[in-house]
Parts: C-alpha cells; sequence; structure tokens
C-alpha cells in the first residue's frame, strides 16, 4: 500500500509540472505529445537496464480491442490534467480523479469486468465511495468559496 501511495502522490506533480509544460510549448497537446515521449525514453532504458525480453504481440494482437485502452486513457487523463490543474487547482483536480477512479473501479469489480474477478458492490464499498464523493463536494466548495475559517478566498 505505500508504493501506491507514494506513485499516487507523484500524480500532482506530474499534473503540475505537465500544465507547466502545456503553457511553455503553447498547446497541451504538445506537452501531452512530451510526457508521454519523456515517458518512453524512460521505459526503454529501463527494459534495457532490466534486460527484459522482447514481447510477444501474437496474444495482445489477438485480444479484445481493450488491451490497448490504457494508451488512450492515458492521452484523456494528461491532457485533462494539463488543462485543468491550473483552472480548478492541484487538489481540487485530484480529488475529482480520485472520485472518477473509484466510481469506475467499483464498477469494474462489481460487473467483473476486463478479465478481473467479479466483487460485489456491496453496501460498506458503495457507502465508502459515497464518503469519497462528499469529501470531493467539501474540497470543491472549499476551493470556490474560500477557506470557511479565515473567509478568505483561495488562491
Amino acid at each position: 500500500m505505500a508504493i501506491a501511495m507514494l506513485a499516487g502522490a507523484a500524480v500532482p506533480f506530474q499534473a503540475a509540472s505537465n500544465a507547466a509544460l502545456g503553457r511553455a510549448l503553447g498547446h497541451p497537446l504538445w506537452a501531452t505529445l512530451s510526457s508521454l515521449v519523456v515517458s518512453l525514453v524512460v521505459v526503454a532504458v529501463l527494459l534495457v537496464v532490466a534486460r527484459v525480453p522482447a514481447p510477444t504481440f501474437g496474444m495482445a494482437a489477438q485480444g479484445p480491442a481493450w488491451l490497448w485502452l490504457g494508451g488512450v486513457a492515458g492521452v484523456a487523463y494528461i491532457t485533462a490534467a494539463l488543462m485543468l490543474t491550473p483552472k480548478l487547482g492541484a487538489a481540487s483536480f485530484i480529488v475529482c480523479v480520485i472520485a472518477g477512479q473509484m466510481l469506475a473501479s467499483l464498477a469494474i469489480d462489481h460487473l467483473g469486468l476486463m478479465r478481473l474477478p467479479q466483487r460485489p458492490a456491496g453496501a460498506w464499498r458503495v457507502a465508502g465511495i459515497g464518503l469519497i464523493l462528499l469529501g470531493m463536494v467539501v474540497v470543491q466548495m472549499s476551493s470556490t468559496t474560500g477557506n470557511p475559517s479565515t473567509g478568505s478566498a483561495s488562491s
């Protein structure tokens, strides 16, 4: 769980750096492309250093089309992050991302989609996601109305 939390902690930095890169390059899509090229270079180096054998594309090519959805989702996320983070702020953007991830994850688990084991959306899981959604609303209210304890607008 600690590794997952560390990976999650990197996400707001990714969003903020990509937003700044988009401004520097003049368009969000250039930042998306640049981010993905950097990712490609880093992964290529890791593959060489770890001596990972070449993939067998035959199985993947014969699989369902959704096997390739990760790349499309990556482009959508990176582009949304670099466009929305400056407007919403890092915390507001990420809390919305987390809420969306949890709703989609609950549906994937409940329906057993994408070859994952089916895990029913019981009352406790739904209640937990309800709390996340409530947290999203609270963060958004705080971001738009200012800090309730001081009455000042957030920057």
